[in-house]
C-alpha cells in the first residue's frame, strides 16, 4: 500500500517537473520574440520608409495585441487544455517573426505586430496561470524562475540581432534565427500533458479559504483592479525601457546601432540576473517585502538616469539597475495576488489587460513626443511611471493588510 502511494507521488513529481521545464522553455521563447522590436525599430522604420514617430505604432500594436491575446487566452485556458494553446501560439509567433523583415508597408507591419502581441499575450497568460495550477500555494520560487527564463530570452534576443547586423549588415537573419529557436519549444510544449484547473477547495489551505470568505466580491474586484493598474504602470515602464532605450542611446550620440543593441541587452540581462537572484529571495521573504524593495531600487535607478541624463556611464548604470530591480516585480505581484485571490485564467487575463494597456500606451506616448521634445522624454516618462507604480503598490499593500490581520487573529 505504502509502495503504491510512493509510486503515485513520484509520478506526480515527475509530471510537475516536466511541465515546469516546458513552461520555462516557453518563457525563453517568449522573451526571444518579445524583445526583438526594440533594437530593430530604426531598421523597421527604414524598411517601410517612415520615421520614428510613425513606427512607434508598431510597439503600440504589439501592446494592443497583447491585450486581446490576454483576454482571449485567459478564457481559453479556463475551458480547454492549456499546453496546446501555448504551443500553437508559439508556432504562429515563429511564423510572424519569419515574415516581419520582408514587410515594406507600415500598415502591414502594424498588423503583424498586433498578431505577434496577441499570440505572445496568450503564451504569457498561459505560462503564469498553468504554473500556478501545477505548484499551487508553493508557486512563489517557481514563478520567479519562470520570469527569469523570460529574461534569458529577452537578453539573448538583442544579442542575436546585433550579431546578425555585424555579420550581414541587416536584421533579416536575426529575425529568422529567433524564429528557428522558438520552433522546438512549441513542439516540446505540445507533447507535455496539460495540468488540471485549480478548483475552489484546492486553491487555498483552510486558513486562506476562511480569509477569502470574509472578503466581499467588491473587495476582491477592487484588489483585482488595483493589481491591474499596478501592471499597467509597471509594464508601461518596462516596455518603454526595452523598446526605446536603444533609440535613446543612438539619438543622444552614445553609440551606433550595435552599441545601442547591447545597451538593450544589458537591460534584459540585468532582468535575467535579478530574476535568478529572486528565486531564493522568494523563499526567504514575503511578496510584500520583495515588491517594496524592488520598487525602491527602481526609483533609485531611474533617478540616476534623470539626474545624469545623457551621460553614458550613468545610462549604463541606471539601465542595469532598472533591469535588476524590475526583474521580479511582475512574478512577485502574481504571487502576492495568489495569496489573496483565486487565480483562474480569467483573473490572470484581467491582470494582463492592464499590462497590455500599459505596454501599448506609454511607448506610443514616448514615440509621439520623441522628436518634438527630444530623447529625454524617454527617461522622464519612465521615471513618472515608476513613481506612480510605487504609489499604487502602497494602495495594494494597504488593501491586503486587513485580510492578512484577519488570518492572524483567526
Amino acid at each position: 500500500m505504502d509502495h503504491s502511494v510512493s509510486v503515485v507521488a513520484a509520478e506526480q513529481r515527475s509530471k510537475r517537473k516536466t511541465a515546469t521545464i516546458g513552461y520555462f522553455a516557453g518563457f525563453v521563447a517568449l522573451g526571444l520574440a518579445y524583445a526583438v522590436l526594440g533594437p530593430t525599430l530604426t531598421d523597421l522604420a527604414a524598411n517601410v520608409g517612415t520615421d520614428l514617430t510613425r513606427v512607434a505604432y508598431v510597439l503600440s500594436a504589439r501592446g494592443l495585441g497583447y491585450l486581446v491575446g490576454s483576454l482571449v487566452g485567459g478564457r481559453l485556458y479556463d475551458t480547454i487544455k492549456g499546453n496546446p494553446v501555448m504551443a500553437g501560439s508559439l508556432l504562429v509567433a515563429a511564423a510572424l517573426l519569419l515574415a516581419m523583415p520582408f514587410v515594406s508597408v507600415l500598415w502591414l507591419l502594424i498588423c503583424l505586430a498586433f498578431l505577434l502581441g496577441a499570440f505572445l499575450g496568450a503564451v504569457d497568460v498561459g505560462g503564469n496561470t498553468l504554473l500556478v495550477w501545477v505548484h499551487r500555494d508553493k508557486v512563489g520560487p517557481y514563478m520567479n524562475a519562470l520570469h527569469f527564463f523570460f529574461g534569458v530570452g529577452a537578453f539573448l534576443s538583442p544579442v542575436v540581432i546585433a550579431q546578425a547586423v555585424m555579420c550581414t549588415g541587416g536584421i533579416r537573419w536575426g529575425y529568422w534565427g529567433l524564429a528557428i529557436l522558438v520552433l522546438p519549444v512549441a513542439i516540446l510544449l505540445a507533447r507535455i500533458p496539460s495540468p488540471s484547473r485549480v478548483s475552489d477547495d484546492e486553491s487555498r489551505n483552510a486558513t486562506r479559504s476562511e480569509s477569502r470568505s470574509r472578503r466581499t466580491r467588491s473587495q476582491n474586484a477592487r484588489l483585482v483592479g488595483l493589481i491591474a493598474l499596478f501592471f499597467f504602470l509597471y509594464v508601461g515602464a518596462e516596455s518603454s525601457f526595452g523598446g526605446w532605450i536603444a533609440t535613446y542611446a543612438k539619438a543622444t550620440g552614445m553609440g551606433d546601432a550595435v552599441t545601442a543593441a547591447y545597451l538593450t541587452s544589458a537591460f534584459w540581462g540585468a532582468m535575467m540576473v535579478g530574476r535568478l537572484l529572486s528565486v531564493p529571495l522568494a523563499g526567504r521573504f514575503s511578496p510584500r517585502q520583495v515588491a517594496t524593495g524592488d520598487l525602491a531600487g527602481c526609483l533609485v535607478s531611474v533617478l540616476v538616469l534623470v539626474v545624469w541624463m545623457g551621460n553614458p556611464i550613468a545610462t549604463w548604470i541606471g539601465t542595469f539597475g532598472a533591469g535588476l530591480f524590475m526583474a521580479s516585480i511582475f512574478p512577485t505581484a502574481i504571487s502576492l495576488a495568489e495569496r489573496h485571490l483565486k487565480i483562474t485564467g480569467t483573473v490572470t487575463s484581467f491582470f494582463f489587460v492592464g499590462a497590455s494597456l500599459g505596454g501599448m500606451s506609454l511607448p506610443l506616448l514616448i514615440g509621439q513626443l520623441f522628436e518634438s521634445i527630444g530623447p529625454r522624454v524617454t527617461i522622464l516618462a519612465i521615471a513618472l511611471a515608476v513613481l506612480l507604480d510605487a504609489l499604487v503598490l502602497g494602495l495594494v499593500l494597504w488593501s491586503t493588510r486587513k485580510s492578512q490581520q484577519e488570518v492572524s487573529y483567526a
